[in-house]
């Protein structure tokens, strides 16, 4: 069950909007919530929990699809039949729908933790070049969950969590040269990259802190030697004396649109 992003004019927009609160209580997962099914007779299930990709952010490239797993935990005296969730990116829903993403299944699966506890999961396909056409929607999406309980009562949030997906990040090392004379100059390049969603390439990512850092030959930590900022093509550059064998790598600490990422180390052998 999935639909293509929805795109930012004010006609499609308000569409998009009447789309996910028509989508708030899906008739094909609230179906499954049983024959016991009824008319609701008192308050809605209680969502205790919601888990977007186990709580770890969702990193898309430029070309290959990702799949995730989405649950929604919730009780009620007369137990879960069934949940639901989604994803959906920009302001509101009533001007400001960029896009939703939604679940593959007709119908969450359910396990029950009790007579009264069910978590009821369910997996979200975001393919870069269907759902991400822009580089704008990186960063938070609103969680919309809910629940249908097994006495027809139900309920439904669009704010009950946030998750974030991202445009996956690339750095490179080099340090040269290898071999070197202690006390002569290291010159330490790399790049730090990231997709871009519009094109299907990647670019630099620029005006962004690295950290340099360093780890003699014999141990297993590193330290950080200094803190440099890309240039306006990504690009890094900068020297230092070489002392002793060890390995010099780059680290980015990520930001809200972008993971950390880290460079394996580039040894060098001080003579």
């Amino acid at each position: 069950m999935r639909i293509p992003v929805i795109a930012t004019t004010t006609a499609v927009a308000v569409s998009g909007a009447l789309i996910l609160s028509a989508l708030a209580v899906p008739a094909a997962w609230a179906a499954t919530a049983g024959p016991e099914a009824a008319d609701p007779g008192g308050p809605g299930p209680v969502v205790s929990e919601v888990v977007v990709n186990g709580g770890k952010d969702i990193v898309l490239g430029t070309t290959a699809p990702r799949t995730v797993t989405v649950s929604v935990t919730a009780s009620h005296p007369s137990g879960i039949g069934t949940g639901w969730l989604m994803l959906w990116h920009g302001k509101d829903q009533e001007e400001g729908l960029e896009a939703v993403l939604l679940p593959n299944e007709d119908a969450a699966t359910c396990r029950a933790a009790s007579a009264t506890t069910s978590t009821c999961s369910l997996t979200i396909t975001v393919d870069p070049r269907v759902d991400l056409p822009k580089n704008s929607l990186a960063g938070t999406w609103h969680v919309l969950a809910g629940a249908r309980a097994k006495d027809g009562s139900l309920t439904s949030s669009d704010f009950f969590t946030t998750a974030r997906v991202q445009r996956l990040s690339k750095l490179t090392v080099d340090a040269a040269p290898e071999p070197v004379k202690k006390g002569r100059t290291i010159t330490v390049t790399g790049k730090l990259s990231r997709a871009n969603w519009e094109d299907h390439k990647y670019h630099g990512y620029t005006g962004q802190a690295v950290k340099l850092q360093f780890r003699k030959k014999n141990s297993s930590t590193y330290s950080t030697v200094k803190t440099i900022r890309t240039n306006s093509t990504g690009n890094l550059k900068t020297t230092v004396k070489a002392s002793v064998d060890g390995y010099w790598r780059y680290g980015f600490a990520g930001t809200s649109t972008t993971p950390a990422v880290t460079t394996a180390g580039d040894f060098v052998d001080v003579k």
